[in-house]
């Protein structure tokens, strides 16, 4: 089967039916059709669409090399720079689709997929482990055209450093084992697009201190015994025009509670081996390969919020101001940094043992920790720029009513009717301060864990050995 419609992805979600809970109430029917998810379904089969799109076809998808299938060029484990780089030119055409806001759009989970499977050598020969159920799920998956969502994060019930002594209640746990499967109890967090996916892959995070909670699956979405609890959406009632980002791109993150779930055997890539979950992730690919999309990502989303910060500049005209510049500045320079780490990452990428391309994570770790960092700067700047405009947004309605000429007057731009200039004012509020946008922001500061975490593994992984040896010759050479 080649790469799926959008209109094929959205039969197959609504088929699914699987279990999914918002404000104390199961969704019923057509999950595309729900105020809470049609704005994203809609989105996500729109990049599906693009996907088969003739004119990006070379850039989209490759011919697989068991079917000759036309397969997303996410889910391709790259042999060769040129196709690292095929990789990312895929994912950055989705991205830019929604300015980057869509964290969970299919090529993330898709390259999680594709990580696991180049990183099968890490699991042979290891108790409970069963790598060519792995390879034959990923091929499954891509020949399928299959959407994922994720989860590996416990319960935030205790965070202290001695809170592995005390016995877990809440993190899914294996708790028997049948002939049919293994048997899980409890709950993970935080699946973003749960209940509107194929497919539901849940791996233990590293470190994990009970054998129980080592384990690596796949099931479908609607599995006996799995529900998805929502949050709040934040898909508000209203127009494109009063909200452009999340009545389009709002992703759901919700709660997956497990009640007694089998799991086929079949769907088992490994249980009850906390060394070979733990390698997994820090001797496998998952890390440079997902580093490498977030990257890609994040590097679109900042040239959508440089797009937004100097638009705002211009409606007003407010460039001639020093600080404005240097307001706008500091998003250049995190754009041309991010884009640099990239292109050292895939310069310094090498060919491993098992014939697979890994680009240097040690850049695109940098990339990530300091995204953490930049991205709530850049809302603050957007917010900066537009100052008292970000609160006089009045609604499409408003501009529809009795009041309406007056409004496209009063609030007009330098050279821009009132409407044109709150159409963009609303779009840097939604991006930055509606519960959509706040969502954004917490999302970049802890992508890919803790940043003082990750600042600490940059700190472990850097080689500084030739630095401090220069230095050990400056001491020597005055002595």
């Amino acid at each position: 089967m080649p790469v799926i419609t959008g209109k094929e992805y959205i039969k197959r979600i609504n088929a699914l039916q699987s279990e999914v809970w918002l404000r104390g109430k199961r969704v019923e029917g057509n999950i595309s059709e729900h105020e809470a998810f049609e704005g994203v379904i809609k989105s996500q089969a729109a990049l599906y669409d693009l996907q088969g799109s003739s004119s990006l076809e070379e850039q989209m998808v490759y011919a697989s090399e068991t079917t000759g299938n036309k397969i997303g060029l996410s889910y391709l484990i790259p042999k060769t720079r040129a196709d690292l780089e095929k990789r990312r030119t895929m994912i950055q055409h989705w991205a830019r689709f929604s300015g980057g806001v869509m964290g969970r759009s299919p090529d993330y989970m898709n390259t999680v997929l594709a990580s696991f499977a180049a990183s099968v050598d890490v699991l042979d020969n290891e108790p409970g482990c069963f790598p060519d159920r792995l390879l034959s799920f990923y091929e499954y998956a891509r020949e399928n055209d299959l959407s994922f969502t994720h989860t590996f994060v416990n319960p935030q019930t205790n965070r202290s450093s001695l809170a592995f002594l005390e016995k877990d209640v809440t993190n899914a746990a294996i708790v028997d084992h049948t002939d049919e499967g293994i048997i899980i109890d409890g709950a993970k967090l935080l699946a973003t697009q749960g209940g509107i996916t194929d497919e539901l892959l849940v791996f233990s995070a590293p470190g994990a201190q009970d054998s129980s909670q080592a384990y690596g699956f796949s099931i479908p979405s609607n599995t006996a015994g799995v529900s998805f609890v929502c949050r709040e959406s934040f898909a508000q009632n209203g127009s494109r025009f009063d909200y452009p980002l999340a009545s389009q791109f709002e992703e759901m993150d919700t709660i997956v509670l497990f009640d007694h779930v089998v799991v086929p055997w079949e769907r088992v890539f490994l249980h009850e081996n906390l060394r070979a979950a733990t390698n997994l992730y820090v001797h496998g690919k998952f890390v440079p390969f997902t580093l490498h999309q977030i990257t890609s990502r994040q590097i679109v989303k900042t040239e959508f919020i440089l797009g937004l910060a100097q638009s705002i500049v211009e409606m007003i005209n407010i460039s001639d101001y020093q600080h404005v510049q240097s307001k706008v500045v500091e998003i250049m320079k995190g754009l041309e940094t991010m884009k640099a780490l990239m292109l050292k990452a895939e310069l310094e990428g090498e060919v491993d043992e098992t014939g697979v391309f890994v680009p240097n994570k040690v850049p695109l770790y940098i990339a990530v920790n300091q995204f953490q960092e930049l991205y709530p700067r850049f809302t603050e700047i957007i917010q900066l720029l537009g100052a008292s405009g970000m609160m006089t947004i009045p609604a499409e309605a408003d501009f529809q009513g009795e009041r309406g000429a007056d409004l496209d007057h009063y609030l007009r731009g330098a050279e821009k009717a009132g409407k044109e200039r709150v159409a963009l004012f609303r779009l840097a509020w939604d991006m930055t301060m509606s519960s959509f946008g706040a969502r954004q922001t917490l999302y970049e500061r802890f992508f890919f864990g803790d940043p003082v975490r990750l600042s600490q593994t940059i700190y472990r992984l850097y080689d500084d050995t030739e630095m401090v040896s220069w230095i050990e010759q400056c001491i020597k050479k005055a002595d």
